[in-house]
């Protein structure tokens, strides 16, 4: 990451429909993961994703809960990002969103901007995501439909 530039940030949260990630009901997600996880990291404007050992993100448990996935990654740029979710192959993931995760009846994801020098942290990320669902889009925590400016 380069200093005095500033990268756009995002978490997304997921509850799963069955008890953990390797229920049965969970197959056809995981099985896209390592295809999926390796289009982001080789799509213009990636910078940085959360990852395991075993190169995916099921690990963390941020929220305390077995059924919460999350996935946190930083981009150049809210376009690089958006991008990528709606007009690769993630898109297909989205559209089937239904049949692994529920509906939380509140924001799923957060973006937020952060110095290109510092590495944003899960903490940070869970805080931002609770903000939004707290208090709406600003310039502190927005989503796709409100993308606020730089804030340098």
């Amino acid at each position: 990451m380069r200093e005095g530039k500033q990268y756009i940030a995002q978490l997304n949260m997921s509850k799963m429909l069955g008890p953990n990630i390797d229920d049965p009901s969970m197959k056809d997600f995981v099985a896209q993961l390592e295809e999926i996880n390796l289009l982001g990291e080789n799509s213009k404007g990636f910078v940085w994703r959360l990852k395991s050992d075993d190169g995916n993100a099921t690990a963390y448990n941020p929220y305390n809960d077995d059924r919460i996935i999350v996935n946190f990654t930083v981009w150049e740029t809210a376009e690089d990002l958006k991008d990528f979710v709606y007009n690769t192959a993630h898109r297909l993931v989205m559209k089937d969103r239904k049949k692994w995760f529920e509906n939380l009846g509140q924001p799923s994801y957060v973006l937020w901007y952060v110095d290109a020098d510092k590495m944003p942290t899960v903490e940070e990320a869970v805080e931002r995501l609770a903000h939004l669902q707290k208090n709406g889009a600003s310039s502190y925590a927005f989503d796709f439909k409100n993308i606020f400016t730089h804030t340098n």
